[in-house]
């Protein structure tokens, strides 16, 4: 009963009435019956059995005898329908035929108005792990991702996908914000990734310069673009540039989130504040030192209960990131050497941090800078005794 019921109602889809549906499907089923029956079969009010059988006979999908009673024969589906199932073809095919036009006459009118319809795909959030895994397993040279710690959470979830590409000496590089450092996720990174960190506040990752997979960290769906398209070019060049002037955070990979968010935040503060600061340091006051120290402890960065040591290894990574640079101490001479192969003062402001945390431990130290054109820069600091 419930097949019949399906067919019945399937059959209505093909502009039959509800009762025609019915009286169809008992006929091709009981075989040749009398009105009545049909009635009966069809559960079908006596007085409207006779209309319908009459509909039936009109569409060519009973026959009815001229005979009393009225015998009622079903025509075979493959007949009487065929006639049907050609008209709705011709029908879809005249539809599509119409579709195209009107497409064409679509893209003519953009490309007269400098327009051009471009395509991409969405993705629900339930998919876009299994799609992330899917792009970084087809990638053929570089995986390029800038990601928030939302992003990082779902990068976390690829681990062997990326350590699979890495195998293959694909390059994967991944720019994230300083808070996302040292964190769970952070930790997850396999070796060989090359990371590095930019204040940046999307996820977005670019597969063999090609594809371009965006992440929307409100909702978590996701949209897949081709890189070739002009946002996916765009989204290129922007990472190149990013990645350009992007902090060098390897040597950060083995502290704690606190310690390596803490580093990260002094560079912050020294890069956008430490020059201003130290004008003013020799415009406004007498002292012979620029108090770095005090600038970190107005961006609360206390280094007064911190031992030597602690500045000094603080100091050292700031080298490395920023400028390829190390720090290094020998006890026997009381000596402090900076180094930077970058020439351009870059290591002037850490020694001047170091000068400035000596003086407030009460030891003064003599400051000389050397630069070699080929070599880089090196500052000597001298603690006095």
């Amino acid at each position: 009963m419930a097949k019949e019921h399906e067919v019945t109602v399937s059959l209505e889809e093909f502009g039959l009435s509800k009762y025609e549906a019915r009286a169809y499907v008992t006929l091709i089923t009981k075989g040749t019956i009398s009105a009545s029956e049909v009635a009966y079969y069809s559960e079908l009010p006596r007085t409207k059995v006779y209309p319908v059988l009459l509909k039936l006979q009109q569409k060519k999908l009973a026959i009815l005898s001229k005979s009393k009673p009225v015998m009622c024969t079903g025509i075979a589906p493959e007949d009487a329908f065929d006639y049907i199932v050609h008209e709705q073809i011709n029908k879809v095919e005249a539809m599509n035929t119409l579709v195209s036009r009107l497409k064409k006459i679509s893209e003519e009118s953009k490309k007269a108005r400098g327009a051009e319809e471009k395509r991409y795909f969405h993705l629900n959030s339930n998919y876009v792990v299994k799609q992330m895994k899917t792009m970084i397993d087809g990638t053929k040279s570089s995986i390029h991702i800038t990601a928030d710690s939302w992003g990082m959470s779902i990068l976390a979830e690829c681990k062997e996908e990326i350590l699979s590409v890495l195998r293959r000496d694909v390059d994967v590089r991944i720019i994230v914000p300083t808070q996302v450092i040292g964190s769970e996720p952070f930790r997850t990174i396999p070796d060989g990734v090359k990371i590095r960190s930019s204040e940046i506040i999307q996820n977005c990752l670019i597969f063999d310069d090609t594809e371009l997979l965006i992440i929307d960290n409100t909702n978590g769906k996701g949209a897949v673009f081709a890189a070739t398209d002009i946002l996916g070019a765009n989204q290129t060049r922007l990472f190149s540039q990013i990645w350009k002037i992007a902090l060098k955070i390897d040597n950060l990979t083995e502290m704690t989130k606190s310690q390596a968010q803490e580093v990260c935040k002094i560079i912050n503060v020294i890069n956008e504040n430490g020059l201003g600061f130290a004008l003013n340091s020799v415009m406004s006051s007498k002292a012979k030192f620029v108090d770095f120290v005090r600038c970190l402890e107005k961006n609360g960065i206390s280094l007064k209960d911190r031992s030597l040591e602690d500045v000094l290894d603080i100091v050292n990574s700031t080298l490395e990131i920023t400028c390829a640079g190390r720090l290094q101490h020998d006890e026997k001479t009381n000596s402090i050497v900076l180094e930077s192969k970058i020439n351009s003062g870059h290591s002037l402001p850490w020694a001047m941090l170091i000068e400035s945390y000596l003086e407030q431990k009460g030891q003064h130290s003599k400051m000389i800078y050397h630069s070699d054109a080929h070599k880089g820069e090196q500052v000597h600091l001298k603690i006095n005794q």
